[in-house]
């Protein structure tokens, strides 16, 4: 019976086109779809960043340097970024006036409620990979939720390099002096 009703209504929908705007208007399709808009609307601007008074909007480079500055308040943490990353902001630093760039080593992906990020670390000798990478994520998520309103919906952790402790931050000064003892 629930068959013959579905297609008399389907060919009275096709053949009158009255019928076919009464279904439309009556059938729970029609009024979902009209309603569906306004409430997306709604869902979209409820919540810390999007009030009925106002939207914020945040630049990624606020995200990455709340990343960045989360990042390196955890133990066993040397370093951030790549070795040519490193070295290019080693060389800027020097520069008179300059700031440390703290966002080094952190990429971000941010949409209007939600953020991914990627940290890339040097990791001191001894310490747990594992334990700072989850002390990273732990910090990261809290710092970046905390200061903006967005969910942290990842966190991932690129380990490039382990600093021994016999290692100077600037190798080339080492180098120089160690070349001139093995001439002697």
């Amino acid at each position: 019976m629930a068959d013959p009703s579905k297609t008399a209504g389907a060919t009275s929908a096709t053949a009158n086109p009255q019928g076919a705007q009464s279904m439309q208007t009556g059938s729970p399709q029609g009024q979902g779809g009209s309603s569906a808009s306004p409430s997306a609307d709604a869902e979209r601007r409820t919540g810390p960043l999007h009030t009925p008074r106002g939207d914020t909007t945040i630049e990624e480079t606020v995200v990455q340097k709340l990343a960045g500055m989360a990042t390196r308040e955890v133990p066993g943490v040397h370093a951030m970024g790549n070795a040519a990353r490193r070295a290019f902001s080693s060389m800027t630093e020097r520069i008179p006036g300059s700031q440390t760039n703290v966002s080094n080593g952190v990429t971000v992906e941010k949409g209007e409620r939600q953020a991914a990020i990627d940290v890339s670390i040097v990791v001191e000798y001894g310490f747990s990979v594992v334990e700072v990478s989850q002390g990273i994520r732990r910090n990261v998520i809290r710092s970046v939720e905390n200061a903006t309103g967005l969910e942290v919906l990842e966190v991932n952790v690129n380990v490039t390099d382990v600093h021994l402790p016999d290692e100077n931050e600037d190798q080339d000064d080492q180098q120089p002096s160690s070349q001139s003892k093995s001439l002697e």
